[in-house]
This record gives structure tokens, sequence and C-alpha cells, in this order.
């Protein structure tokens, strides 16, 4: 009996051992398995420096010299033909009413004198009556005025009754005259009127805006004009100078002036106004270039405008493929030693003879450069 309970004590404690230590193997796999199904460790890898960094193979990159350019400071803008406002007129109307026939258009070449538009108004109506009734009490006073003088002459009325007819025929003569004079101002003759006004171009030039269609209303001399006229024979040309730029901007200074339709064509403009007040958004004054229109500038054509200083200056001249354009920006590279390179941001100028561009700003002559900064910005993009 106590040999069978021994027996029995030593199966159950070893299937106990047996369940423990598969218990705690499983912990263990469960424990080794949340280890490799985890996040893998990171590491952080310092980002290549764009302004000076280290490239591999940098023999690789061919190294130009820069070399130097003797010019005046020049400085380019864009800008935009724009009318004299000086030499703007505007047509206006004398009488309100509805507009019944337009003889001229916006662009057209008007001559002074010509037959811009008519307007059919009551204010004419509202003239004439005025002006008959001036004309039928005038003949009136004059008859009464003669009278007078009959009867002044016999005796039968005294001087003062004379003065009084002849006042009374001297003030309807101003009313005739005045309200005759306000027919001619409206544009109707007073032996022929008519409800119909003509309104006629004050000046020659081009018609650079026009407010009217047909059957449209017109009120007298009011905004907005029906037509605007404009002398194109002197026209300005509206440039943007940033703020920094401006030191090379001076008044009474001429600038050359090439037209984005004719670029063969050369123009030179006077500096008439620098504008004192900058845009706040793109730091800008408005330049106005004043000169004489050849017959080829239209108002809205883009022009690229040259301000150059009195004074020759030495600039730096590389190859064009130098200087890499990135975002609306210009750089070039200059090796510092052991493999590494520095980013600089230049200005560049005019094109140059042999593929060679100038360099106004950011670099000077003798400084080395990547002849072909294109290859060396790939590799650093990898």
């Amino acid at each position: 009996m106590k040999r069978s309970f021994v027996v029995c004590s030593l199966l159950v404690g070893g299937l106990c051992l047996l369940f423990l230590t598969g218990c705690e193997k499983n912990v263990q796999a469960e424990q080794e398995n949340a280890k490799s199904t985890g996040p893998a460790r990171s590491s952080v890898v310092p980002d290549v420096d764009a302004g000076h960094f280290k490239v591999d193979n940098a023999n690789l990159f061919h190294l130009v010299t820069t070399g130097e350019y003797v010019a005046s400071p020049e400085l380019n803008v864009t800008g935009v033909v724009n009318p004299d406002v000086s030499r703007q007129v505007p047509v206006i109307s004398l009488a309100s009413g509805r507009i019944v026939e337009i003889d001229a258009h916006l662009g057209d070449q008007v001559k002074k004198g010509q037959l811009l538009f008519k307007v059919r108004s009551t204010d004419v109506s509202d003239a004439f009556s005025d002006y008959r009734k001036a004309v039928v009490n005038e003949q009136l006073t004059r008859v009464q005025l003669d009278r007078a003088k009959v009867l002044f002459e016999d005796g039968a009325i005294p001087r003062s009754a004379l003065e009084v007819a002849q006042n009374a025929e001297d003030n309807a003569k101003v009313d005739l005259d005045t309200t005759a004079e306000h027919l001619r101002v409206l544009g109707s003759d007073p032996d022929h009127p008519t409800g119909i006004v003509n309104v006629y171009a004050p000046v020659s030039g081009v018609v650079s805006d026009q407010e009217i269609t047909n059957a449209a209303g017109v009120q007298a001399l009011s905004a907005p004009n029906p037509f605007t006229i404009s002398d194109m024979s002197h026209v300005w040309v509206i440039c943007d100078v940033y703020e920094n730029d401006l030191a090379q901007v001076h008044l009474g200074e001429f600038a050359d002036i090439h037209l984005a339709a004719y670029p063969d064509k050369l123009f030179r403009g006077r500096i008439g106004n620098i504008g004192p007040i900058l845009d706040p958004n793109i730091r800008t004054a408005k330049v106005r270039l004043e000169l004489d229109n050849p017959g080829l500038m239209r108002l809205g054509m883009f022009v690229t405008a040259s301000f150059r200083g009195p004074q020759r200056e030495r600039y730096a001249s590389v190859p064009s493929s130098a200087i890499l354009h990135l975002h609306d920006r210009e750089w070039v590279y200059t090796p510092t030693g052991n493999g590494f390179f520095r980013r600089l941001q230049v200005v560049s100028g005019n094109m140059l003879p042999g593929g060679m561009q100038q360099i106004i700003r950011g670099l000077s002559p003798g400084v080395q450069v990547v002849s072909n900064a294109l290859d060396l910005q790939h590799t650093v993009s990898q």
C-alpha cells in the first residue's frame, strides 16, 4: 500500500515538473517571438548639407578658373508699354440720353473732328424750347422799344419809360444769345434743331477705352467716359525695379529698350520718374521711361529695359554650364579641398562669346568652379 502511494506521488510530481517546464519554454518562446516581430532599432544618419558637402571621386568633376570681364554695370528689368496719361483725352457727352449710333470702336485710329457716336436726348428739346421762348420775348421787347421811342419823340412818355423799354430789350437779347449758345454746346444748330446730338473727336489718336454700346444710356458729364483717346506718338514704359537695384537707376539717364515682339529693334527712353512708394508685396518701385513711339509700340507690349552705369567695372565670367538654375535662383559649385564642395548663389548677366556668361554678383575672377554644375547636383541628389 505504501509502495503504491509512493509510486503515485512520484508520477504526479514528474507530470507537474513536465508541465511547468513546458510553460516556461512557451513563455520564453513568446518573448523571443515578440522581440523578433517588434520595430527594428533605427539609426539616425545625418542629412547632406546643401551648402557644404563631400562627394566620392571628387576628381571626376572638371574644374575651371573664372575669367575676368570688364563692362559697365547693367541692370535688366521688365516693363510694359503704357499711354502717356498727359496725352489721354476723355470724350464726354454734354447731353444725357440713349446711344443710337456708334461710328468708332476700341483700337481705331481717329482724327480730330471725326464723328464718334450719336445720342438721342431730351436735353436738346428743353434747350430748344427755351430758345424759342427767348426769340419770342426778344421780338416783343423790340416792338415795345420801337413804340416807346415814337411816344418819347412825341412827348407822350417820360424818358424813364423809354429806359425801361430799352433795358427789357437788352435783357431779351442776352437770354436769346444764352439759349442759342446752350444749343450749340449740346451739339445742335439753333437754325436746324434736332433731338440727335453728334459727338466728335476732340483730338487725333487711338481709341484706348470704350464704355458704351448701341442702345446704351449715357449720362452727361459723369463717369465712365464713353471714349478715351490716347496720343500714341509719345508713350511711357513702366518698369518694376527691385529695392536692392534702385541705386543703379537715376533720373534723367537713358535706358535701352527691347520689345519682346521686335527683339532686333533697339529704342532709348529717358527716366522721367522713380516711384516714391514701393510695392509692399514684391518690394519693387515703378520706374517710368519716356520715349517717342516710332509706330511699332502698342499698349500692353512687354519690353526689357537695360540700365547701364557710367563707369566700367570688373566682373567674373564662367562657362554657362557652370551655372545651376534651381528654385528661381542661380548657383555655382566651388571646391574647398578633401572632396568637399560649397554651393554659392550668384546673379548672372549677359551671355559672352565662346559659351561664357557674365557673373554680376556672388563671384570674383580667379576662383575655381565646377565646369558642369548639373552633374554634381545629380550626384548630390543620389
